[in-house]
């Protein structure tokens, strides 16, 4: 996968669009910033999350944070790989180790965010 498929949001989730079901993850650089992952608490499928929303939770062994909901629609699918295996975000966290897929309430939502040159000016100003 090629990283101008992703876009960024600037809580550090990506989404990959595939028709009208996007996948979301962690960047490299929230996984960096967390250290290694040791749980990761994953929405339900069937729920509505508006963008914006506290989505998931993932746990490091700094601290817990909150992944928000890139865009608006509905879960269609979480990671399972992911609760035996929590470690994938850090070692694959814009491939195997995506949280949740979402169908899309609002694709155009996916236009005002980053792209990876944009995400990686944005890195460079934190």
């Amino acid at each position: 996968m090629t990283m101008s498929e992703l876009r960024y949001t600037e809580d550090h989730e990506w989404i990959r669009v595939e028709g009208d079901t996007a996948t979301v993850g962690i960047s490299a650089y929230a996984q960096e910033q967390m250290g290694d992952v040791v749980f990761v608490e994953l929405p339900e499928p069937g729920r509505a999350l508006a963008q914006g929303d506290e989505a998931a939770v993932v746990e490091s062994v700094k601290a817990a944070s909150e992944v928000y909901s890139p865009l608006t629609g509905e879960v269609s699918e979480a990671n399972p790989a992911l609760e035996e295996t929590p470690g994938l975000v850090n070692e694959d966290p814009t491939g195997e180790g995506w949280l949740f897929k979402l169908k899309m309430a609002e694709p155009a939502e996916a236009e005002g965010l980053m792209d990876a040159e944009a995400y990686q000016t944005f890195l460079a100003g934190l």
